[in-house]
């Protein structure tokens, strides 16, 4: 690994020269945010509608919830780095499709299932297992493609308008699926999704844009070897390893909220399906508003300030989760939607900031393992999260495992703090810290 200033050779695979003069008129880039955007309202359908399937078709609790989300972070674990070197030997896009088509069978197991009326609670757990590990591979292509068709210039611009369709999708397809669920069962809801994953594969078959070549398999190191490489970028770089740490913070938080939100809301606090689905729906709006303004954040406040607002942002409206009253439906509702406005809009920010600081620090040879590991890093904080939300929903109640997450969240507030992220002004200047 080497820390250099840019170079012809390095920039070449970031098409600056030839780039549109806007990401709307490159037809590339118009096919991949399209088919992330239909992917993504299939998806929303299917993260409320799978544990829905468990709670109210199988009858499941905590534990059971919590192994469900537990099993597709051990899928990350066991496939993340691999699948990062992986993409960075192969061309993203192929690996892209492959991983929608591969999603789209998995998913379209559970409805067929219950059809025939055999669905069962481990058939779910594998389900959710198989189309995460297909996920890792998807989610590592996909950040490594986008260099490769976008300038590094308009990285903010580009993640921006893919997070803004993300979150139109999330306020779609969270509330279509609690409406779903309601009228026809969960499971005939998450057979949306896999319709989604056809038709993003078919989208993304359709750009004809070459990527840069990648290394000829006589110049490849062993995987292990190559694994260990983006380890070591990682770990080397003050920037990146800070963005680990910190990334991983929230994900302790999600992994949380991922075991016990549902069960919270319905519960505790008296909601439906289908006012969970328009409540968590909602704050698409937030993180709409969040893409939106990331980039003028950035002019304004700085890359790295714009990123340590975002997390602290996150994490005060995370807080207002465990403020719902028992039983008070109509208080309860009005803190879950500001929790959702508040903390997807300040966390979206976040996160286009710091996928495009990334992609754009990174040479493309190395993109696919680096954003592997980091991932790795946050999935495993959010696994703990998973489980000890499970257990401590279980023992103590839902209410003390949101305060465990939100330690998580805090952290990652002080970690960018005291890093030099913190002193990052531009995408731009990131980008001059070349890591090839």
């Amino acid at each position: 690994m080497s820390v250099t200033e840019p170079s012809p050779v390095a920039d070449a695979a970031a098409p600056e020269a030839d780039a549109p003069p806007s990401i709307w008129q490159d037809s590339a880039f118009v096919r991949v945010w399209a088919a992330a955007s239909i992917s993504y309202v299939g998806s929303f359908v299917t993260r409320s509608a799978l544990p829905l399937a468990a709670i109210y078709g199988l009858s499941a609790g905590p534990l059971e919830l919590s192994a469900i989300r537990s099993v597709e972070f051990v899928g990350w674990l066991l496939m993340g780095l691999v699948a990062g070197a992986w993409v960075d030997r192969l061309r993203r896009r192929p690996v892209m499709i492959a991983a929608d088509l591969g999603r789209a069978v998995v998913l379209g197991s559970i409805p067929i299932a219950a059809i025939f009326g055999v669905l069962t609670l481990p058939h779910l757990i594998v389900a959710a297992f198989l189309a995460a590990i297909l996920s890792v591979y998807f989610d590592a292509a996909s950040s490594a493609y986008l260099p490769a068709i976008v300038a590094r210039a308009r990285l903010v611009a580009a993640n921006s308008a893919l997070s803004a369709s993300g979150s139109v999708a999330e306020f779609t397809g969270f509330a279509l699926g609690g409406v779903l669920v309601q009228i026809f069962t969960a499971p005939i809801a998450i057979a949306l999704d896999a319709l989604s994953f056809l038709a993003s594969g078919a989208l993304l078959a359709s750009i004809r844009r070459p990527e840069p070549a990648r290394p000829p398999a006589a110049d490849r190191e062993p995987v292990l070897r190559e694994i260990r490489e983006g380890i070591d970028v990682v770990a080397r770089s003050p920037i990146l390893r800070a963005l680990a740490f910190a990334h991983a913070g929230t994900h302790l938080l999600w992994g949380v909220f991922g075991a016990t939100y549902l069960l919270y809301a319905t519960n505790d606090i008296g909601l439906g399906p289908a006012a969970i689905g328009l409540i968590t729906g909602i704050g698409g709006l937030g993180a709409f508003v969040g893409a939106a303004f990331a980039g003028r954040m950035v002019a304004r406040l700085g890359a790295g300030r714009t990123m340590a607002l975002g997390l602290a942002g996150s994490a005060f409206g995370s807080a207002l989760i465990p403020l719902a009253p028992s039983g008070a439906v109509m208080v309860g509702a009005a803190l879950l939607i500001a929790q959702q406005l508040i903390s997807d809009a300040f966390g979206v920010a976040y996160e286009v900031v710091e996928e495009s600081v990334t992609q754009a620090m990174v040479d493309d040879r190395l993109l696919g393992r680096v954003k592997a590991t980091i991932q790795f890093v946050t999935t495993v904080t959010a696994l703990a999260g998973a489980i000890i939300g499970g257990i401590v929903g279980e023992l103590v109640g839902l209410r003390a495992a949101f305060l465990v997450g939100l330690v998580g969240s805090v952290a990652a507030v002080v970690v960018v703090w005291r890093s030099p992220v913190r002193q990052l002004r531009t995408i731009e200047e990131a980008g001059r810290i070349r890591i090839a």
